[in-house]
């Protein structure tokens, strides 16, 4: 497969994808946005316990 067939098999999928795709409503919008940001605190806690450990420790 060269680089054109491979570029047209890209733009062909991309289309799809934009075709089947929707805007979420509002209710989709806000669940989205608090999933998101557990993840971000949750995540931000563990670097936050990591780094308190590393200074205990003293690294």
């Amino acid at each position: 497969m060269n680089v054109q067939e491979s570029f047209d098999k890209f733009i062909k999928d991309s289309k799809r994808v934009l075709k089947v795709s929707r805007k979420p409503d509002r209710i989709e919008y806000r669940e989205l946005a608090k999933i998101s940001a557990i993840g971000v605190v949750i995540i931000g806690g563990f670097g936050y316990i990591i780094v308190c450990l590393g200074y205990l420790i003293g690294i």
